[in-house]
């Protein structure tokens, strides 16, 4: 029980890691359509708000990339450059560097599995790849012979990993260039704000919403993966019953020990109770030695399964596929040994209790206990 739910809650953290550093804290969208003006948010009142830590405005658009003779659909993000810091992207970096604009000009950042896609790397003297961008051409009629597309070269100055989603799919631009090949001119499609560490995002959430009104839907990160994030707390609660399933079948184990040791006793238990044993002093010993079986069990379980645990933790021994030797996340919690210890206690109380009173009461029907 220890094992597995640690492992979980490593997976839980990993998981919550991976797309909390990508998806921003919350995030803010129109309700009247996919775009807005973002003249209708005061983003320098944003930033007053209590909590806020930073804002960055977003355009978000289906793209089509083009590298040599290899061509891949692609969502866009263009952003300020406040969102590598929100994202930090510096600590999800493959290969290149986690810039947007600098003297040299305008950068992208393409999600690993991207790239790899296209064929492309970033080569090492040049400091960057470049891909052709196509973007539909906004408020355009499509007719016969004219092209729906409006493209640009992208020099991509390296390659991010967060999750598949990401990585396969994430092109991040920015927001002026995006603007540009997207002729959005003052329009973008979000806001994304990142909460200070120690506010919460829910309640930094209903600020948002007292001061933006109904004009503005405004969600959280969880709110947004929330399919995500149940799963995998679901996964543990069922997890955690089947171990308790599994449990109760080894704790009948204790309850053929006990029995066993019953009837290789019952003629001392006999004597005893000629020699005017207490009532309930024969019911007592034999309850306190169930309860000794099982807490010594709890003991050397507990030993075992946290041993384990702090082997994988500073050890990291077992791996994940295709990971490139990133060690599987363990995670240990206080509350969760805490509930594992009143599990298994209640449990073991119960089956030390149940049996040795049925077979008193089968034998020696006259205790009272």
């Amino acid at each position: 029980m220890v094992i597995l739910l640690s492992a979980f809650n490593g997976i839980e953290s990993m998981i919550e890691k991976l797309y909390s550093d990508f998806d921003t804290d919350i995030t803010i969208r129109s309700n009247a359509g996919k775009t807005f003006s973002e003249n209708q948010l005061d983003f320098s009142a944003l930033l007053r708000l209590e909590g806020v830590k930073n804002v960055s405005r977003a355009i978000e658009e289906v793209v089509v990339l083009k590298h040599e003779k290899k061509w891949v659909n692609a969502s866009l993000v263009g952003v300020d450059s406040s969102f590598l810091t929100i994202t930090r992207m510096a600590d999800h970096m493959v290969d290149g560097k986690p810039v947007l604009t600098d003297k040299n000009g305008d950068f992208g950042i393409l999600g690993a599995s991207l790239l790899d896609k296209l064929g492309g790397f970033i080569p090492e003297k040049m400091g960057y790849e470049q891909v052709i961008l196509y973007a539909p051409k906004r408020d355009s009629k499509v007719r016969l012979g004219t092209n729906p597309f409006h493209t640009s070269i992208v020099n991509v100055a390296g390659r991010m990993n967060f999750n598949r989603e990401v990585n396969t799919e994430m092109i991040v631009l920015p927001i002026q260039l995006a603007k540009e090949v997207l002729n959005y001119k003052d329009a973008i499609t979000a806001a994304y704000i990142d909460v200070e560490s120690d506010a919460s995002n829910e309640e930094v959430k209903q600020i948002l919403l007292a001061k933006l009104g109904s004009d503005f839907d405004v969600k959280t990160n969880y709110e947004k993966n929330e399919l995500i994030y149940k799963t995998s707390k679901s996964e543990k609660v069922i997890v955690l019953i089947i171990l308790v399933f599994i449990f109760i079948l080894a704790a009948f184990n204790l309850i053929a020990s006990l029995t066993m040791l019953f009837v290789e006793k019952k003629e001392n238990v006999q004597t005893m109770i000629g020699f005017g044993a207490d009532q309930r002093m024969v019911f007592r010993i034999f309850f306190i030695e169930g309860i000794l079986i099982a807490g010594k069990g709890i003991l050397i379980g507990l030993l075992i399964g946290y041993g384990i645990c702090f082997t994988q933790v500073y050890g990291g021994y077992l791996t994940m596929p295709n990971s490139g030797g990133e060690p599987f996340p363990v995670k240990l919690s206080f509350y969760d040994g805490l509930l594992i210890v009143s599990l298994v206690s209640v449990l073991s109380f119960l089956f030390s209790y149940l049996p040795v009173r049925y077979l008193l009461k089968k034998n020696f029907g006259h205790l009272h206990y």
